[in-house]
């Protein structure tokens, strides 16, 4: 199953740093935020990836593309003109990285990769957010209920797209949040089939507030409460409590060796 992760936007909450690098290459102890979020899908088994581009794309594809530089002990012997990688510590990950535009709305973006995910379903995550989740549980879940689409639900105090949640787990309305809400959000670590590529518009069309919405409206939305962990990288303030958190090995997200 392929693991779709959106890490093109601007990352304007954060502009302190995303005005020199893509959000997702913003790094936690040392790595960008995106390998980890890829490092915990690994070590659930879900090893392929397709990476939404947009803003600074190029960054990620370098990354990617020097992946030796960046984790490995490297010896280079100039009079040879040769590289050698002395301990290699490659991940079993297939990365497909694609350029969805600059200014393509979320939605959109997930629309572009259509062509690389195929007619199976295939999971949704933000480029920003880490959880201790149960990957394999979400999967389960999603294939016993048969809906379209399941979103990771979390109790936090934040300001994202609020969840109304029947006693069966479907989600009635997908909505921005008001001072009356409580404070179950939707988290990202979804699980979509592929049919919610015919829901989306065109590259103006914001997953969020458009899309979600109208799988909704439909009866195809399913919630998977999620009690644990999870924050997203939204802020400096966020950047540090998760720096903190990996500097003292308390990481919840860190679950490989």
């Amino acid at each position: 199953m392929k693991v779709v992760i959106l890490a093109g936007g601007f990352g304007t909450r954060i502009s302190e740093e995303s005005h020199l690098k893509p959000k997702p290459m913003i790094e936690i102890g040392g790595q960008p935020i995106l390998w980890h979020i890829m490092k915990y899908y690994s070590s659930f088994g879900f090893t392929d990836f397709v990476i939404c581009l947009g803003y600074k794309q190029y960054m990620v594809k370098e990354y990617f593309a020097d992946y030796f530089l960046h984790t490995s002990d490297v010896m280079f012997d100039l009079a040879q003109n040769r590289m050698e990688v002395l301990n290699n510590t490659t991940e079993p990950w297939k990365v497909t990285l694609v350029d969805t535009g600059l200014n393509t709305m979320t939605g959109g973006r997930v629309r572009r990769i259509k062509n690389y995910v195929g007619d199976e379903p295939f999971m949704l995550t933000y480029g920003d957010g880490v959880s201790d989740i149960d990957l394999h549980a979400l999967l389960t879940y999603h294939k016993q209920h048969g809906k379209m689409v399941t979103v990771s639900a979390v109790n936090v105090g934040q300001k994202f797209g609020v969840l109304d949640i029947n006693d069966g787990g479907c989600i009635t309305a997908f909505r921005e949040k008001n001072d009356e809400d409580g404070s179950m959000i939707n988290a990202g670590f979804m699980v979509c089939n592929p049919g919610v590529f015919d829901l989306i518009a065109g590259d103006e069309t914001v997953f969020e507030k458009d899309t979600l919405p109208l799988v909704a409206s439909q009866g195809q939305l399913m919630a998977y409460r999620h009690e644990g962990f999870w924050l997203c990288m939204d802020t400096q303030r966020d950047k540090k409590q998760l720096e903190e958190l990996w500097d003292s090995e308390q990481a919840p997200w860190k679950v490989w060796k």
